[in-house]
Formats: C-alpha cells, structure tokens, sequence
C-alpha cells in the first residue's frame, strides 16, 4: 500500500498534498469495494457516506466532492477484483468481510468514529422480548440454545450490578483464599465479557474495582489478596487488551504504583531524587541515604520522607503511592510497609515488562487507545511537584520502539497523540524532566529517520513537528538549546534519511536565528552551515519545496542582531542556494517530472489542470522556488546596516545577471514586480513637498526633510542603475516589461528632489541609448507617452504664492496687525504666524526651482534622445513629444506673463531670490525645441500630414512673436498705451529679459521666412500685423531687427512688388 501510494504520488505530483493522503485513499476505496460488492452486507454505504468518511485527509483539507463521487460511482459499478479470484468459485463469506480483512480496525485509526451504533435496533430488542414471553406460557421447559451473541448483551445489562456487588463484597470482607480465587476469576471473566461487547460502562465499573482491589495506593495496606488483584490485573492486560479501551488507563495506573514499591524495595533512590524540585530539608536528607530499604526503620520515620509517604494510606485517584497528609507515622505502620514490600516479590518485575513488550500485538485500535492511556498515566506521574516520576515516561518510548514497524497508517494516529504528550512535557516547568523528555524525543525520532521514508511521504517531518512546537513555546533557552543540539545529532548522523524532515529542521532553526540568547543563535547558524556545506544534495532529494524553507531560513539569520558576520555568511549562502537552483541540482524534480508525463491515473478536470499547470511551470523556471530567494535578498536592501545592504544588492543582480538566461518571461515579470521594483517604494511613496495644503500653513514641510534617509537614496539609484544594467542584458526576454520599467524611471523623475529626479533622466536616457535601435513604433508610443506624462507630472506650481489668501496673509495692514497686538496682548503669536509664512515660502520655492531644474534636464534628455534616433521617430510620436513641450512652454510663458506674481516675487526677492522673470530660460528652451521638432518634421516628412504640421507650425511661431511683443510692451502703464507717442524707457532688468527672449524670436522670423512660398502668401495677413509691432517696438533688440529686415526684403518686399 504505501508502495501504490509513493508511486501514485510520483505519476501525479500535484493529485494529493502528500502520499500520506493516496494512502488513506486507498483503504478508504478498499473498504468501499467491499460494501458494495458484498452481499452479506445489507446496509450499503452511500456516496455521502463515502465522502464523509473521507473528509480532512488531504492534510487537513477535503478533498474535491465531484471526485471522491466520481470515485464512488466507478467502485460501485465495477468491483475491484484480482485476476485470480475470477477463477475460484464463490464460497460462502462471513458477517462482515471487512472485519476479515482487518480494514475496519486500520480505517478506524484515521476517521475515528462517534459511538458506534448497537448492532440490534429498539424494534428488534422488543421482538426478541416477545418471542421469549410467547415460549415462556408454553407448558413444557424446553432449552434453546443462544444462535446471536447479542442476547448475552441483554443478559449482562440486567445482572451485571449484581453480579459486581456478589464478587466484591466476598473480596473484601473475606480472606479465603477459595473464595477471593473465585472472585478474582468472576470479575476477571466479567470484564472479558463486557470488553468484548463494547459495553464500557460495565465494563470500567468492573475494571476500576479490580484495580482498587490491589490496594497499590495505600502499601502499608497489602495483604495476599491483593497481591492476587495485582496479578489478575495484569492477566486482564495480557489477555484482554485489545478490548479494554479508555480502561487501560486503571490498568496502567496499578503497574506504575507496582513499579514504585518495587523501586522503593530495592531501596533504589526514587526519581524525585534527580527530577524534583528543590525543597527546604533536601540537603538534610543527601547526608543519609539509604542503600536498603529496612535500614529505614532504624533512622526514624522523619529522616525517610519518600517511605513514610508510601506508608500512609493514599487515595486511588492519585498516580502516586501513599498519602501526602501531614502527620506521623508509626513504626508499626512502617514495619508493614516494609512487609508488604516483600510480598510484591511474588509478583515479578518481567511481568510488568510484558505488557509493554506485548503491546506489539495489540489490534490496530487498541494501540491507539493503550498509548493515550499510557500518556495521561505519565502525565499524572511528571506533575506531581513532590515526587515527580519518569517511569511511564520511558516505557513510551520502548513501546514506540517496539510499534515502530506498524503500517504508517497505525503508526501516524500513534504519533499524534505522542506528539501532543512530548510537546506538554517539553514545556514543563519542572527543567529536567523537560530536558528528559526532549532527549527521550530525540531517541526515538533518531530511530524512526533512520527508516527508509518513500517519496513524497510527510510523516518524517510530522515526527520533528514536537521538536519545532517546543522551540516555539519553551521560556527556557537551556530546552532550546537542547532541542538545537538534539537535531543537529539526527541531521549529521542520518543526514541521507531526513527526506521530508527538513522542512521541520528549518523551522526550528528559523525559530532559533530569532533568539533572545547569542549563544543559540551561533549555535544554530553553525549547524546550518555544516548542512549547507556537507548534506546540501540530502535537503531536495525528495521534496524540491525544502529548497524553499532552506532559504527562508537563511534569510532570517541575515536579520541577526547579535553578529554582522552571521548576515554576511548567510547572504554568501544565498548566493550558493542560487547557483545550484540555477544547475538543476535539487535532487529528484527531474525524475518527477519525467515520470509525471508517464501519468495516465483518472484525475477530476479541475485536478488536472492544475497539475499541468503546475508541472510545466516548475519545468521551465522554478517559479516557486526562485521567488522567495529573490524577494528576501530584496527586502534585505532595507536593512539599516549598509555592509548588508551593499551585499544584498550585490548578490540579488550578480544572481539575476548570472542566471537570467535561463528565465522565461513570466519568471522575470514575478522577478521585477515583487523583487526589484519594491526595492524602490520608499522613494516613489516618500512625502511629495509640493503636495502641501495652500490654506493650511502649518503643514508645511521644512527643505531639510528633503535630504532624510540620504543612505536610503543612495541604495535606490545603486539599485535603479543596475536594473536598466539589467533589463538592457535580457532585453530580448524581457522587453514586454519595457513599460513597466518606464514607469519606475518617469516615478523618479516625478519626485522633487533634485539627485535623484535627474538620475532619472540619465537612466532614461541611458536606456534609450543602449535599447532604442530595437525599439518598435508600439514601444516607441510607450517612450513618447512616458516622457509626456513626465513632462505634465513636473511642472512648476506657484499657484500658492499668486493665491488670494496667501497674499492677503502676507501683505496685511500693518496699522490693523498692529492694533490686534495690542489688543490680545499677542506678538509672540503674530511672530510664530510669520515665520510659519516664511517657512512655507521657502518650501514653495524649493520645489519650484527644484521642478524648474528637472524639466530643464528633461528638455535636454529630449533634445539628446531626438537627434539620435530622429529618423526612427514617426511622425505621431514626433507630435506627442511637441504637445509635451509645449504644454511646458505654454505653462512656463504663462508664470512668466503674470505680472502681479512677478511683483509679490520680487517684493520677497530676499527670501525667494528668484530671477525675474521666473521661468524664461525654461520658456525659451522649451518654445525652441518645439520650433525645432516642427521645422524637421516638415523637412524629413513632407507628404505625411503637412497640412496639419504647417499649421502647428504657423501657431507655434505666431505665439512666439506674440509673447515677445507682450514682454516688450507689458510695463507699460494704461496712459502711455492710450497715448502711443509717451514710452517711457525700459529697466536693465527689462531690458536683459527682452535679449534672452531675442534668440527664440530670430530662429521664429528665420522659420516664418522659411516656409513655402504659397504657405507663407496665405498666412501673411496673420503675420503682418505682427511684423509692423516689432518694427514700432523701440526697446527691441539689434539681431531682432536685423532678422525682420532681412525678411521684409527676402519674402514681403517680393510679394509686395508683384502685387503692384
């Protein structure tokens, strides 16, 4: 069976969790092709049925409904039968089939059953009750013979109460030996009658008198007779074991108050001596201690506190033997106890060790029930804070070791309940049965690693799970460290045979690289590199998922806060892991996958498709194995300490760029939106300055919180360099990710913070340097749009300092801010409100100038990027980077134009100490490069939309001309424009602005000159009457005038001639 199940597992290994649940499966399938096809069996099992049988068997979770039913339909129609069987004719078959074969015992083990129903119904007792009244009123006796054992039920139901109170009055009151003998044998033969039939309640009545009978709890009260209990209890054990259920506990009780005094008549110093706690009179009492028992009797019964506590008369509740109640005791009640002592010789140590030996041929159930007796016996014993004993504790572990060889079905119901038991003792507070217990652990789980685990089988490490329980919720760093030591024994002794172990072993020292203790965690860490270095191929060679709990486990030591080292060596690892991730060397997902394409088992349709899925995704890339490597060495480059970050970093792209040839596209897309791009979101999601309330002064942000976590931006540009370094290696792969990569740059580009927007830039530029030959028309739009967008995203807002409340704050009435003063007696409060002002203004205009610098950078980057790749550049591509430009233009001509702006900055010139206007140098180069971008395209594409262009262009060039002769003439006050004659002279400021804007303006006439003939005919009504205000301008510049004069002659003198 567990063979079927590995190879099932093997052909499907996406079907089921684990083999452990194909196992189960297949008793389960087993069972029900016995009830269906059976047909001594009248009660057939329905398909809900079937599937409530099954439920949780999948660890934990239930399978599919439609396919335990589609399971359930196929069994029913076509019974499962052996070649041979067809052969040999039909014979007759016995009540239950299933209970020949042994099934119903082992199933049990797995679905453990509610009270199972009688086997007689209420009608049928009443029908059985009328037949026997109808044979009652016939004349003649006649006797009949029982055909049903069920009518022994009804006759033990009636005088079972009787018959108790007939065998223990006698044993009690009587010392004869015939009678007690006959008591005994009565009450024996009563409990194998009520065992049998399940009757538990009869059955524990007669049990719990029997072990009374054996006055183990009170010693110094034993006579003979209860020596004969003591053995007729043991001959019950022997004989009716499989059937004694929650009574084994009674029966455990008296061998573990037999093993006592046995103990203690040796004079064997008790366990309390080495496990009890530390009481007032211990040091008084190691000074005389006892080799032989009758030696007590000389010292006085105040020098022998464990033999006076066995003379007192105890209750039967307590595991223990004798009392706890204060008081003295007699020599005589001590001479008995020592008498008595030597009357438990006639009941031999052997026996009591051969119901733990013979607990090998217990039934599939009653193991199960023997151990959870065996559990709470000990669990009793440990408690006790006095005399605390460890006896049932060590005969668990030989009756494991003696069940070992069960069917893993058995044997995994056994372990759970052990489990339970080694996890309450291992979080004991009593520390040296704690320890004990660990190491009793470590015994037996020494023993069952070194049994050969199929493939993938979980119960390996369901066996560890106490271990990394215990580590988890044991206070005591002495049990942790036991568990650590104890572990790592198992691991470099059997290091071949821990298969799915693993995963519990990394647990436990990911629990460890946690510690509060420095000391457990090197202890840990130096295990781990030991199994890393020496037993690497043992950790996949059953199970690839380890791979993953190897890794997570490394990267929790790279968080060690006691020593540097530590996070440096398990990075290194890090590295290691990846190379043999990248080789293929995690031991057997070759072999699974080949023989997982030889798989033709029915599965359901929803099954199937994942495991198709699944399989070819672990095929080509190992996606769930690569994830988590990748995103722990990624969340490392968060790390406050910057040798660790640096190593992440390195390690993270050295492996991308060492191993990224073997990514497929999917791998990759997971690789950049959950390992690089988070790398980055502290930088994309940091506070934005220019995001601040204009009517909220106190939420303003100081200019020096632009500069925080400076290490923090150092990383992310680090990191942002090596993935365009990156993305330009595996562009052939990767190049469906090109968008998402621009979002990243344009996400720099967007902050407003200078270092790191115009890194942005250079990586952009970088990117389209090193990729853009490749680029297609669709990849191109995606370049053009992302420039556009950040463009729009940066430009420079003043909307703050030009708004209504702001000025009206700042430029109050003195006379009215001075009567407030006086009048609320407040000038601290005034002075606080100014320097909030101020210290809004500042932050204003660090993030104005800040924008201003990046969109100028951005210009530049443009310009770069434009006369390289120009004749790539289509001619829409081409106009979404002029409608970018000259939104930028436009928005910077407009700051520039308002003149109450420009006067509110030059009244705060001290603080803002902006030039005036703000953003000309911004306006000019932007109106440039847009004439730029116009003019080329009119010259490289002349068929391809001209209309439309020209038209662009004829607009462009109009609004230049317009803006400079607004800049020319806006000074001027409302008199002097009514009276044209009175100019009054222009400022040197007015008169440097006018010369910076002269350069735009020449390149403008050239481009008007410039055009076609007929294009420049049509359009030069638009034109004229802006060429006559440049030639009435009197502040225009020299080159301003000589490029109108060279036009009016080039292009209007002809056509005027021509005209006349």
């Amino acid at each position: 069976m567990e063979k079927f199940a590995q190879r099932y597992c093997k052909c499907n290994p996406n079907a089921f969790s684990s083999a452990d649940t194909a196992y189960v499966l297949a008793y389960s399938v087993i069972m029900l092709n016995t009830d269906a096809h059976n047909p001594i069996v009248k009660n057939k099992m329905s398909p809900e049925d079937f599937i409530s049988n099954n439920r949780g068997i999948d660890d934990g979770k239930d399978l599919p409904e439609e396919y335990l039913r589609a399971l359930y339909e196929r069994i029913s129609k076509n019974e499962i039968k052996i070649k041979d069987d067809e052969l040999v004719p039909d014979k007759k078959q016995s009540a239950n089939s299933n209970r020949i074969l042994g099934l119903d015992s082992i199933l049990n083990i797995v679905i453990r059953k509610r009270d199972a129903p009688l086997e007689t119904s209420d009608d049928l007792i009443k029908h059985m009750q009328e037949q026997f009244k109808e044979k009652a009123r016939k004349s003649e006796s006649t006797y009949y013979a029982a055909s049903d054992v069920v009518i022994l039920r009804f006759m033990v139901e009636v005088c079972w109460a009787p018959m108790l109170a007939a065998f223990s009055v006698p044993l009690d009151q009587s010392d004869d030996e015939a009678t007690i003998s006959q008591c005994l044998e009565g009450i024996r033969s009563a409990i194998h009658v009520t065992a049998v039939m399940s009757m538990k309640t009869q059955r524990d009545a007669f049990v719990t008198s029997l072990a009374k009978f054996t006055s183990l709890h009170s010693a110094a009260d034993i006579k003979q007779k209860n020596i004969d209990a003591i053995k007729a209890v043991f001959l019950v054990a022997e004989n009716d074991g499989n059937y004694l259920q929650e009574a084994w506990e009674h029966v455990l009780k008296c061998v573990s108050r037999f093993e006592h005094l046995h103990l203690l008549g040796e004079g064997a110093p008790p366990d309390a001596t080495f496990f009890g706690t530390q009481q007032a009179d211990t040091d008084a009492s190691k000074q005389n201690k006892p080799s032989i028992l009758p030696v007590l009797v000389k010292k006085g019964p105040a020098q022998s506190p464990y033999a006076v506590a066995s003379a007192r008369r105890g209750s039967y509740e307590s595991v223990g033997v004798g009392g706890h109640a204060s008081g003295l005791v007699t020599s005589e009640q001590l001479n008995n106890l020592v008498s008595n002592l030597n009357m438990l010789e006639q009941v031999g140590i052997v026996e009591v060790n051969n119901i733990f030996i013979r607990s090998e041929k217990l039934n599939s159930e009653a193991i199960v029930d023997f151990v959870e007796a065996l559990c709470k016996v000990s669990l009793e014993e440990l408690r006790s804070t006095s005399d605390p004993r460890i006896f049932s504790l060590t005969k668990i572990v030989e009756i494991a070791h003696y069940n070992m060889k069960r069917i893993r079905l058995v044997w995994s119901r056994t372990w759970q309940v052990l489990s339970n038991f080694f996890v309450a003792v291992g979080c004991s507070e009593n520390l040296s049965i704690a320890i004990f217990a660990m190491d009793s652990l470590r015994q037996l789980a020494k023993k069952f690693i070194e049994r050969e685990e199929l493939a993938n089988y979980n119960f390996q490490n369901e066996f560890l799970k106490p271990f990394v329980i215990v580590m988890r919720k044991s206070r005591a760093v002495e049990i942790r460290e036991v568990i650590i030591r104890c572990v790592s024994q198992m691991v470099l002794s059997c290091a071949s045979s821990v298969k799915s172990g693993w995963k519990s072993m990394f647990m436990i020292f990911t629990t460890a690289s946690y510690d509060d203790h420095k000391n457990i965690v090197f202890l840990a860490f130096e295990i781990i590199e030991r199994i890393l270095r020496e037993y690497f191929p043992y950790i996949t060679e059953t199970e690839t998922n380890t791979f993953t709990d190897c890794v997570n486990c490394l990267i929790a030591f790279t968080n060690s806060r006691f020593n540097k080292e530590i996070s440096l060596k398990a990075i290194s690892f890090l590295r290691f892991c990846a190379a043999k991730l990248a080789e293929g060397e995690l031991g057997s997902s070759a072999e699974l996958e080949v023989e997982a394409s030889a798989s033709t088992v029915l599965l359901s349709p929803g099954r199937a498709k994942y495991a198709k899925d699944s399989k070819l995704m672990d095929k080509d890339d190992h996606l769930h194995l690569w994830f988590p490597l990748l995103a722990g060495l990624s969340e490392l480059t968060f790390d406050l300490r910057p040798e660790i970050r640096k190593s992440a970093l390195e390690v993270l792209f050295e492996t991308l760029r060492n191993h990224g040839h073997r990514f497929t596209l999917i791998l990759w897309e997971k690789v950049f939106d959950s390992a690089l791009f988070p790398i980055f979101d502290y930088v994309r999601h940091a506070i934005d300055p220019s995001g601040v309330d204009p009517h909220g002064l106190g939420s303003g942000v100081d200019t020096g919180e632009l500069d925080q976590d400076v290490w923090l931006y150092e990383t992310c540009t680090l990191a942002l360099q090596l993935v365009v370094d990156l993305f330009l290696k595996f562009y052939d792969t990767v190049h469906p990710l090109l968008n998402k990569v621009l979002v990243l740059l344009i996400s720099f580009i967007k902050r407003p913070h200078q270092s790191l927007a115009s890194f942005g830039i250079a990586s952009f530029v970088r990117l389209m340097n090193n990729a853009a030959s490749l680029f297609t028309e669709d990849k191109w739009l995606e370049v053009v749009l992302s420039l556009k967008e950040a463009a729009s995203s940066t430009l420079p807002d003043l909307s703050l300092i030009s708004s209504k409340y702001f000025h009206d704050y700042t430029f109050r009435d003195d006379t009215h801010s001075s009567s407030r003063q006086n009048k609320y007696d407040s000038e601290d409060t005034g002075h606080d409100s100014d320097s909030l002002v101020t210290k809004r203004i500042h932050s204003t205009v660090a993030v104005v100038k800040c924008r201003a610098a990046i969109q100028l950078l951005l210009i530049q980057a443009v310009m770069e990027i434009y006369d390289t790749y120009r004749a790539e550049l289509s001619v829409k591509n081409t106009i979404i980077l002029f409608e970018a430009l000259h939104n930028v233009a436009t928005h910077a001509h407009k700051i520039n134009n308002d003149s109450e702006l420009r006067m509110t900055l030059q009244d705060l010139s001290s603080i803002t100490q902006m030039q005036d206007p703000p953003l000309l140098r911004l306006e000019n180069e932007a109106y440039q490069l847009c004439l730029t971008l116009l003019q080329n395209i009119v010259v490289d594409k002349p068929i391809a939309g001209d209309s439309e262009i020209k038209a662009y262009l004829i607009n462009l060039c109009r609004e230049v001309l317009q803006g400079y002769l607004n800049a020319a003439k806006s000074w001027q006050p409302m008199s002097a424009r009514l009276m044209p004659h009175w100019f009054i002279p222009l400022g040197s400021g007015k008169r440097r602005e006018l010369a910076a804007r002269a350069p735009l303006v020449v390149a403008t006439l050239r481009t008007v000159c410039g055009l076609p003939e007929s294009t420049f005919e049509r359009n030069l009504a638009l034109f004229f009457p802006l060429f006559i205000d440049l030639v009435r301008c009197e502040h225009g510049t020299a080159e301003v005038q000589v490029a109108l004069s060279d036009m009016l002659s080039s292009s209007i003198g002809s056509i005027l001639l021509q005209s006349s």
